[in-house]
Formats: C-alpha cells, sequence, structure tokens
C-alpha cells in the first residue's frame, strides 16, 4: 500500500541510494520526420499525451516541413500544451453546425455578446489572468519607501474576479489537485495586469454519490469506478482539506462555496445513461483588488529582462494542460500521474509579497507585465508574456532555478512545478527588483530578454545547442479552427411518481442529501478573518451555523463600502432541460447576492465555468443551447455581462467493469459566480430569524410563480428518480423587478432576515432560517398551490423574508407595484415550541423540534468529519446541538466602553511611538496587525526577519513589537519552530531580541504564528519560563472558528480594564494546544495569575470541550502573559477583529470599535 502520487516502493538497497545519487542531465530529444511526418507526429502524440487533433498534426507537420528540419520534444511539448484545449479553448472558439444548420456566432462569440450588452464598469475582459470591474474610492494601506512605514492613501481600488477549475488532478490526487486549483487561481489574481492582489476566495465541489461507511444512503448506487481514480467520498475527504490548507498558508479567507453529490440511472439521448461525477468538479475562484495605473500591462522595450519568480523547476506536473483536455481513461495511467502537480503556498506567499511592494511603489512599480506559470509550465507563460507585447525572446535555459538537474530540455521548459510567475521587468528598475527579492527571500532569476524579432530562441548551454527555435505565429499563431457538428435528440422523460411518499421520510431524507445538509465540515477547516476585512462569512448568526447565501469583504480598514460574491449552480437540471439549468444557475447566483446591499442588478458581474463531456452524443447540442440561452438572451435581458470564465470539456470517464465497458458522464455543468461592488458592508442580511423585534411574519416571494416544478429537484434525487418538468427562469423581468424591489425594501430597512430558495426547496430554506435563529416557524402551504409537497420541495427560484408583522403590508404592497403581489405569500410566524409546524388548509401535517431537524441536518458533515478528524471531537460538537437552550457565543463587555478611546489624550500629543510589525517569511497577518496598531495610534513599520539579520534595521529603534499569524516557514519544523531558530541561530539576530526584551520600556505581543514563535524564545524573554509550547489541536484538523474567550485578571498591560469580559475572537491555527514542560502545570500558571484569557463555553465557564476549546488546551489556557506584563502571547487574533463590522455575528447597538481594540489602545496608554 502505498500513495503513487508521494511514495515509490524501492526494491533493493540500490534503488534507495539512487534516491541520494545526481543524475547527469539528459539532452534534448529530435523526431525523425523526414519520411513520415504524419505518422511520426501521431505516434509521438499517443506516447506523449501531446492531445494533439489531426489537423494540428498536419499543421505541424506543414511548418516543420517549410522550416526544413525536425522538431524537439521540447518544441512538440510546449506546441501542445500552449495549444491544449486547455489553454487556447478550441471548442469554445470553433464553428458550429447545428442540426444541419451554420450557426453565426461561435460558443465564446454567444459570451462576448453579455459584455457587447453590458460594457459599462467592466474596466478587463478576456485578455488578461483576471477580468477587472470598478470599485470605489477607498483608502489602502500597506507599507512603502525606504523606511516600510505602513501609511494609508485615498485612492480607486477596482475589483478583480477570477474562477478556475482544477477537475483532473483532483480526480488522481485530490489533496494536490484541490490545492494546486486553488493556488493556481490565486496567482491569477496577483497577475493581472502590472500586479494585484488577492482577496478571498470561493470553492466547490461536485462530486459522485459518497456512500459513507456506515451511513450509505437509499439513493446511493453503486455503479463502480475505474481503479486510477479517487473515490467520491476520498476526494470529499482530502480534496477540501487540500483546497483549504493552501488559502490558509496563503493567507487568503475562503467564503463561499458550494457542494453537490450526483450519481444516477437516467434516461438521455442513448436510452438509460450514467451520470455523475467520476470526473469531479473542484472549482476555486475568488475577488482581489487592484489598483487603477496597474489594469493594464505595459509595452516591453527591446531588451528588457524576463524574470522567473517563485520555487524551483522540478519533474512534477508535466502535460496538465493537455491531460486535463482529455475524457478521463483514454489516456496512460502513469501520464495521469505526471500530469498532477504539488502545492507549496508558502513559496507563493513570499513572491506576492515582492509583488505587493512593487505595486506599492506606484509610478515607479517595476513591473512591466506578469503571468503566472500553470498548464505547460514556463513554456506556456514566457511565450504568453511576450506574444502579448508583440514580442520575441531568447531564453538560456540554464538560468532557470532547477532542484532537478538531470532534467531533459524538455523537463525544465515544460514541468508545472507551481508558485512561480513569469514577469518583464524594467530594465532600469532590475535592481531595486532583485533587492525586493532578497529581502523577501523569493527565489528568482533573470531567465532572458524580449526582442523584436517575434522569434522564440530557447539556448541550452550545457548541451551548447538550441532546443527551440520558433516563429511566434508557428508557436501561437492560427492552427485550423475547429468545426462541431451536432444534433438535437428528444427522448422519453418519465414523470415524477410521489404519490405514496412519507412526508416527514422525505424530509429526513432531502435534510441528508450533501446539497442540502449542513456544510459545516467544510467551513471550519478554512480561515475566515484573515486579512481583517472579512465582514460575511458563511457562519451566521451567535450558534455560528454555516447557511450563509453571500460572502463581503470591506474595501479598506476605514470605510463600509465592499465586494461580495456568491454562487450558483443546478447542474441536475441539465439532464432534464440543459438551456434550464443555465438560466437557474444565474437565478441562484442572483438570489444569493441580493442579501447583499448591491445598488442595483447592473453592478452584478458574473463568472461562468463551463463543465460538458464534448462529443458525448446530445451533450454538444445541450452545451451550445445553454451558451446561447445565458449568452445571447438572459444576460443582456437582465443587463448582465460575463466577463470572466472557463470550460472544462472532457468530463466523461470510462473504465472496463469486469466484461463490461462503463461510461460516467457528467451532466452539462454552469457554475456560477457573482461578483458586485458593495454600498455598505453592513447592510448585509442573513437568514438568521430574529427573535427580538416583536411579532413578525415570514414571506415567500415566489419567483417561480406558482408553477411548483419538481423535476431534478432534491427530494427527486432522494428518491432515484428524475421527472420531466424542471425549474426555469421563464421572465427574467420577473428577476429584475425582485432584485430592485428588495434592494429598495433594504433601503428602508423593513428586512430583517433575508434566504433564498434553492436545494431542498421552502422546507430546506425555512429550516436552515431556524436553525440560525434557534427558533420554531409555524408554516402554512395553503397559497402555495394543492400539492402539499410541491410547495415543500420545490426547487424555482425564490426567497423568504422575514419582517415586522407592522411592517408586512408595506412589504406586500412593494411587490405587489413590482408586478410581483400574486406571487409573494405571507407563510409563516415564529412559534415559542421551537419546531417546524407544517399546516396545509387545517390540517397539520409535520410538527417536528428544531433540534431534531438540526441533526438530522447536520449528520452528513458529522460523519465525515469523523471520519477525517479526531472522531471523538466530532462527536462532541454533534451531541452539543441537543442543547436546545444554548444561548449562543457570550457578549459580555465587563469594566470598559469599547467606544471611549482611553489611547486619545496620547495620541493628541502628535507622537506616534515606533511599533515593529514582525514578519518572517510566510507570515500572512501583518496587515490587519499593523492596522489595528496604526488606530491606537501607533506608527507601524514593516520588518521582515531579513532586514534584522542583515542589520538594516534594529530593534533598538522601536518601543514595541508585534508578531503576528501565518505559517512561518510552512512550519515544517513545527509552527513557529522555524522562525524561532531563525533567531536563535543569527548571532547579531539573537542580540538584537535579547536587548529587546531585557529592555524595561519596551513590549511585545504575539499572535498565533508569534505566539508559538515567542514561546519558544522563552529563555530570552524575562519571566517567560512558564509560557508552554503548542501543538497539533486536538482535533487533528485546522480550526477556524470565532470561540468564546474569558479576560482574566493578570498582569498584561494589553487586557487591563478588560477583565471578566466574555466575548468572541477570532480563531486559525492548526496547532494551538498548549503543553507545559518542565514541571510547570496549567494549574500553577492560572494560581499566579499569569494566564490574560482562556476558552469558555457559551455558558461562560472554562472548557476543554470540543469545539468551545478549539485546541484542547488544558483549562481552557490561550493568552499567557510575564510577570511585569510587558509581553504577551494568544493563540486567537484580536487584530482581526478591532471593528465592529469585522465580526461575523455582534449585537445591533455595537459602534465602529470592536471591543477588542481596547487591547491594543491599552498598549499606547502604557507607553504614554
Amino acid at each position: 500500500l502505498h500513495d503513487r502520487m508521494l511514495e515509490v516502493v524501492l526494491q533493493d538497497y540500490q534503488d534507495a541510494i539512487a534516491l541520494f545519487s545526481e543524475a547527469e542531465p539528459r539532452p534534448v530529444r529530435e523526431l525523425d520526420i523526414s519520411t513520415d511526418a504524419v505518422g511520426a507526429l501521431a505516434r509521438a502524440n499517443n506516447d506523449w499525451g501531446l492531445a494533439l487533433s489531426a489537423d494540428e498534426i498536419d499543421y505541424l507537420a506543414a511548418n516543420y516541413a517549410e522550416m526544413g528540419r525536425n522538431p524537439t520534444d521540447m518544441e512538440l511539448m510546449m506546441f501542445a500544451q500552449a495549444n491544449s484545449e486547455h489553454c487556447r479553448h478550441k471548442i469554445f472558439n470553433a464553428d458550429w453546425v447545428i442540426d444541419g444548420q451554420p450557426q453565426p456566432e461561435s460558443l465564446f462569440g454567444m459570451i462576448r455578446n453579455t459584455y457587447h450588452h453590458a460594457p459599462d464598469g467592466i474596466r478587463s475582459a478576456y485578455k488578461d489572468n483576471a477580468s477587472v470591474i470598478e470599485g470605489f474610492e477607498a483608502t489602502r494601506f500597506l507599507p512603502n519607501g525606504p523606511g516600510h512605514e505602513y501609511r494609508y492613501s485615498h485612492e480607486p481600488v477596482h475589483i478583480l474576479m477570477k474562477v478556475e477549475t482544477h477537475n483532473h488532478p483532483t480526480a488522481i490526487a485530490p489533496f494536490p489537485g484541490a490545492a494546486t486549483g486553488s493556488g493556481g487561481e490565486i496567482r491569477d489574481e496577483g497577475a493581472t495586469g502590472t500586479g494585484s492582489k488577492p482577496k478571498a476566495g470561493l470553492c466547490g465541489f461536485s462530486v459522485s454519490n459518497l456512500r459513507i461507511p456506515g451511513f450509505e444512503q437509499p439513493w446511493e448506487q453503486h455503479f463502480g469506478k475505474p481503479e486510477r481514480i479517487i473515490s467520491a467520498l476520498d476526494i470529499m475527504l482530502e480534496g477540501p482539506i487540500g483546497a483549504a490548507a493552501f488559502n490558509n498558508e496563503f493567507g487568503r479567507p475562503n467564503l463561499a462555496g458550494y457542494f453537490r453529490t450526483y450519481e444516477m440511472q437516467t434516461p438521455g439521448v442513448r436510452g438509460e445513461q450514467l451520470r455523475g461525477y467520476h470526473k469531479p468538479i473542484m472549482i476555486a475562484g475568488g475577488l482581489g483588488n487592484i489598483r487603477e495605473a496597474d489594469i493594464e500591462k505595459r509595452p516591453l522595450p527591446e531588451g528588457t529582462p524576463l524574470v522567473v519568480l517563485g520555487g524551483p523547476a522540478m519533474l512534477i506536473g508535466l502535460g496538465g494542460g493537455a491531460a486535463s483536455s482529455m475524457a478521463s481513461g483514454t489516456r496512460h495511467e502513469n501520464l495521469d500521474f505526471a500530469s498532477v502537480q504539488r502545492g507549496n503556498p508558502e513559496m507563493q506567499r513570499r513572491c506576492q509579497e515582492v509583488i505587493d511592494r512593487c505595486v506599492a511603489m506606484g509610478p515607479a512599480n517595476p513591473i512591466l507585465s506578469i503571468h503566472d506559470v500553470g498548464a505547460g509550465g514556463i513554456s506556456n507563460a514566457i511565450p504568453e508574456i511576450i506574444h502579448d507585447a508583440g514580442r520575441g525572446g531568447k531564453i538560456e535555459l540554464r538560468t532557470v532555478p532547477n532542484d532537478e538537474p538531470g532534467m531533459a530540455p524538455m523537463e525544465i521548459w515544460c514541468n508545472e512545478a507551481q508558485e512561480r510567475y513569469v514577469l518583464a521587468i524594467a530594465e532600469e528598475h532590475l535592481e531595486t527588483f532583485r533587492a525586493l527579492c532578497e529581502r523577501e527571500r523569493a527565489v528568482y532569476a533573470v531567465v532572458g530578454l524580449a526582442t523584436v524579432d517575434r522569434q522564440l530562441l530557447v539556448g541550452d548551454s550545457l548541451f551548447d545547442n538550441y532546443p527551440v527555435n520558433l516563429p511566434m505565429s508557428v508557436l501561437l499563431g492560427k492552427p485550423p479552427k475547429m468545426l462541431r457538428t451536432a444534433s438535437h435528440a428528444t427522448f422519453h422523460k418519465p414523470e415524477l411518481e410521489l404519490e405514496d411518499i412519507d412526508l416527514k421520510a422525505a424530509v429526513q431524507r432531502v435534510l441528508s442529501l450533501p446539497a442540502v445538509a449542513s456544510k459545516a465540515f467544510l467551513v471550519t477547516i478554512g480561515d475566515r478573518t484573515i486579512t481583517g476585512m472579512v465582514t460575511r462569512d458563511q457562519m451566521v448568526g451567535p450558534w455560528q451555523v454555516p447557511v450563509a447565501d453571500v460572502a463581503v469583504t470591506a474595501t479598506d480598514y476605514v470605510g463600509y463600502s465592499g465586494e461580495a460574491m456568491a454562487m450558483g449552480e443546478r447542474t441536475p437540471v441539465a439532464v432534464v432541460h440543459p438551456a434550464a439549468s443555465g438560466r437557474m444557475a444565474i437565478g441562484e447566483a442572483l438570489t444569493n447576492i441580493a442579501a447583499a446591499d448591491v445598488a442595483r442588478l447592473t453592478d452584478v458581474r458574473l463568472s461562468a465555468n463551463w463543465m460538458a463531456a464534448a462529443g458525448v452524443p446530445g451533450e454538444d447540442a445541450a452545451l451550445f443551447d445553454t451558451v446561447k440561452a445565458v449568452g445571447e438572451e438572459l444576460c443582456p435581458r437582465l443587463g448582465l455581462a460575463i466577463p470572466v470564465g472557463k470550460d472544462s470539456l472532457s468530463m466523461r470517464t470510462v473504465w472496463e467493469q469486469g466484461e463490461e465497458t462503463r461510461e460516467m458522464t457528467a451532466p452539462l455543468s454552469l457554475i456560477i459566480s457573482a461578483f458586485a461592488p458593495v454600498q455598505d458592508v453592513r447592510r448585509t442580511l442573513t437568514p438568521q430569524l430574529r427573535t427580538d423585534q416583536g411579532d413578525t411574519d415570514l414571506i415567500l416571494v415566489d419567483l417561480g410563480k406558482g408553477r411548483n416544478r419538481l423535476a431534478a429537484s432534491a427530494l427527486a434525487q432522494v428518491y432515484v428518480q428524475v421527472g420531466h418538468h424542471a425549474p426555469d427562469m421563464d421572465d427574467p423581468q420577473v428577476m429584475k423587478d425582485f432584485f430592485e424591489t428588495l434592494q429598495a425594501l433594504r433601503r428602508e430597512r423593513l428586512l430583517l432576515a433575508y434566504h433564498d430558495r434553492s436545494d431542498g426547496g421552502l422546507l430546506a430554506t425555512v429550516a436552515e432560517m431556524m436553525f440560525a435563529g434557534h427558533v420554531g416557524v409555524d408554516l402554512r402551504l395553503g397559497s402555495l398551490g394543492d400539492s402539499p409537497l410541491a410547495a415543500l420541495f420545490t426547487e424555482e427560484l425564490g426567497a423568504v423574508l422575514q419582517v415586522r408583522h407592522c411592517d408586512t403590508e408595506e412589504v406586500l404592497a412593494a411587490f405587489r407595484e413590482a408586478d410581483l403581489g400574486h406571487y409573494t405569500h405571507v407563510v409563516g410566524r415564529l412559534n415559542e415550541a421551537d419546531a417546524l409546524v407544517v399546516h396545509f388548509g387545517h390540517a397539520e401535517l409535520l410538527n417536528l423540534p428544531r433540534v431534531a431537524l438540526q441533526k438530522i441536518w447536520a449528520e452528513t458533515s458529522y460523519r465525515m468529519q469523523a471520519l477525517r478528524d479526531n472522531a471523538d471531537g466530532a462527536a462532541e460538537e454533534f451531541e452539543r446541538l441537543d442543547d436546545a437552550r444554548d444561548p449562543g457565543l457570550p457578549f459580555v463587555v465587563s469594566g470598559f466602553d469599547p467606544e471611549e478611546d482611553v489611547a486619545a489624550p496620547y495620541i493628541h500629543r502628535g507622537v506616534r511611538p515606533a511599533m515593529a510589525i514582525l514578519r518572517e517569511q510566510g507570515v500572512n497577518g501583518q496587515l490587519e496587525m499593523a492596522a489595528a496598531f496604526d488606530r491606537a495610534g501607533f506608527r507601524a513599520v514593516d520588518v521582515h526577519m531579513t532586514d534584522i539579520i542583515s542589520g538594516r534595521v534594529s530593534l533598538r529603534d522601536f518601543r514595541g513589537l508585534a508578531a503576528g499569524g501565518g505559517f512561518s516557514y510552512g512550519d515544517v519544523l513545527g509552527a513557529g519552530g522555524g522562525w524561532a531558530a531563525t533567531i536563535r541561530m543569527n548571532a547579531r539576530a539573537r542580540d538584537e531580541f535579547a536587548a529587546f526584551f531585557e529592555r524595561a520600556d519596551t513590549f511585545g505581543l504575539g499572535v498565533c504564528n508569534g505566539c508559538q514563535m515567542l514561546s519558544q524564545l522563552r529563555d530570552l524573554i524575562p519571566g517567560a519560563g512558564h509560557w508552554p509550547h503548542f501543538y497539533r489541536n486536538r482535533s487533528e484538523q485546522f480550526e477556524a472558528r470565532y470561540s468564546a474567550v474569558e479576560v482574566l485578571k493578570s498582569p498584561s498591560l494589553f487586557l487591563q480594564g478588560m477583565e471578566g469580559s466574555q466575548l468572541p475572537i477570532a480563531v486559525a491555527h492548526g496547532e494551538g494546544r498548549a503543553v507545559f514542560e518542565h514541571g510547570t502545570t496549567a494549574e500553577q500558571v492560572l494560581a499566579q495569575g499569569l494566564v490574560g484569557l482562556r476558552y469558555v463555553d457559551n455558558a461562560g465557564r472554562a472548557t476543554e470541550h470540543y469545539p468551545e476549546n478549539p485546541n484542547g488546551s488544558p483549562q481552557g489556557i490561550t493568552g499567557l502573559t510575564t510577570p511585569d506584563g510587558r509581553f504577551t502571547i494568544m493563540m486567537p487574533h484580536p487584530e482581526r477583529l478591532f471593528r465592529s463590522v469585522q465580526y461575523s455575528w455582534c449585537p445591533d447597538n455595537w459602534g465602529e470599535d470592536g471591543p477588542w481594540l481596547r487591547l491594543f489602545r491599552n498598549a499606547r496608554v502604557w507607553v504614554g
């Protein structure tokens, strides 16, 4: 048993010795095409997994005949990657003939049509690594200048949007596949224009049935799978961890997503066929920010240095672009494994820091152009950057950083080792760029120059030859355009048979379906508070239930404008009606993003990710119809543009099951991600039902206009049916009217809660609102048609609103004015029974306690968590739901007023004490730490460890030191271990820190990774001998939560006057369990009054119970100080919560300042 991606079985001792031997470099290979060019190229195409079409083989044969020479393997692999379906989107750019009729537009042309109809506010589309839409004037906060002081600058801050898929690698190796999927998309957001900044992410998965051991569901049929791909269960146990781990370590919060399972035998054009996601969808996306001046790439003068920034070349991820372009099962298994990359997010963070520093230089930004290295490696990225500028390039292969000298030239050139960028640097700023890279310890190399002659020449000094010598017109010219021919075909779609379904059983099944059930196991693994700019994550309310419709971030640390993103997908509908599935995906994304304060519908822009099994009978026509419905019809009518997207058109898996060949085809899958600027992040609506507003009503706005269609619904799926009539967005005007009316009602402050209707129908919508509010609902279906089952489970577009009873008539009138009055119904009220009670006419159809419903809804997530993490901890969290009286997170502010600025008298003196915001490579939490200290009156300065080691900076110049969160050195030496070792093992650094700690006028704060680091320097810090080490969480998992802590009486200068407060605080760590050593115990430290913070449960009691105590620290201890109070360490993150808008939930009466701001203001008071 071994992991083929990461391990190898060695047969004898000599094989082990070979691991430590340095292989001899291998030369380039030529392919002899002198006698039979087409035949030789066809054989290489098969043997090397190039995925070239017959037309492309003919094209290459003709061009090399004209050049009069043989191609090299390096040229052929480069051509294959650069011209793969993955990179060139040949099907979307093809000419189409449908039912014998030539079509006037390509698929891409129809997508571009949305931009032609709605170009306003779009600053960049279809031409860069991400699209750019207009944002707001805002106040950027970043370090700049020779002193690296953090400063504010007021300027336009525009919004990046990008969404990618990484389906093939995730099917082969879920953790690295999903990790590098996220990493590649993050690089796209950083490599837009002349440098940009990733900000917040999304992540989604579609897989076949899970079949959780011991929890198999009645609808989960088993049809087998190929041996080379991972099961759906293992994909969902490993893949989300890979994606979350990359985001966490890079330092990007993941705030939105979806999760769907589908595997069924369905009717189709070829009779009964298998539909499912044996080839999964792994989608990664997000939003970022970019400065006005950096949106456009700049021209490259002749001789412009070309730089590779990032990790070294390694023989991993070879041929990924071609591999992703082929149906699973149509290529050699060893090539499948060779095509998967590995992730190194800590390296990528270093590269992003370099980009950030370049961007901060404003007009002196040394970057002229930048591209990320993804599919095809630098063999795609370097040609791309020079082609965009109308240039050629002269490259020296042996200057490329390389950790495997035995690689052949083709492997050095084409490997997809991750975390790399290609940049064109202004020659006059090259030395400045070098200094930035050295400060960040970012690996870089000048590998060549841009040339005027539009020839790509790659030299190999080791073998004294030129393994690439191609005109750019051959490499990225116009191979023959593809022609796609497709026909429509009808097939019988049986009606649903639902007459004998028991309502209670249906509720249980539907709430257990992964698309409907709790996604908590996918949420708590991802840091959702990093950056300190998150205002709406997935978790809602004081009970932190994962039901939010939308993700929202603030533009800056000062104002209330922001950005929103939300997802929509209804892929099972495509089995019945492909075009309807596309319209419904857009509709769901819109009803989700409507929860944010978006001024108007046309402010929303969409990313469209298209998955299909091209070439399978019926699927090409389905794809064409859906693109046409979206691009030519729906989006123009709604005034929406799709300025970005991607396609993955090999969603078919073929394998041998005994003597039978089986084929699993994914439904046509359009995944929509919606992005928009937000006027006021404080006005985001959530599904949490309010119990503090007197009598309230629940109002259903039924955008399906009473049709109540059930085909392809969760109800149909859990009873192994499909049906005939599926939901659709029949009238786009209804969506426009709904959106505008909703925003007007928000502006009038008439809405208390909001939740869209989607998977699971009205039943799931209301149930999730109950869970978020810990309250029961009486639901009345009498006005929703003659079938209570259809009323409860239809997934027509719509939303449920909670309004005060006194405002109900005004809300109804607003919808009547929008011609939606007939489809707006008062359907429920809160009850005191804490139960869902469903009425139809005079009959009571259902009466289930909320706790029972919530446990059904949560069990799927619990079962996955128990398999993946510590099973005992998972059980503790699941059993916690039994407590119907759980009061939720405590918000007890004791002894101080958060709005009182105790530092004001000192700030008014005009002196801002210097505060070192210390970081090491891999640290990612410095920005919010600096912002918190800046607001408290300090002059925050960015100090990298290389500044201290080199002597450029001395800690003598600072009164305070703060070490923030992140993953220094990737935590490979244990959390904080590498950072501490850097200080201990460097004489200058050790002396600097020792002197700083000894001074009586200094203070310091270590948070998360900084806490772990300082705890390992306790022998240098006076009075810190009792501090513990921090080890792996008891849950065996990274924990990202809002946890309640109590502030204890202690000498800590940071916590003075806050004693007795019990407050939520952000937690995000994998190694936070305190272990006391050398005879020290938790009890002793508590008795000495040296514990500043400890975890408490919702009743305010110190706890070791999971998840209230997220890491298992004894006595709940999570913050400690020294006897003189000058140095404090803590695992939670107060710096991410210094504003009230940064909380996932807080009381309505809180003002601008969050209670944790007092911690930073206390430090300013101490300095005096």
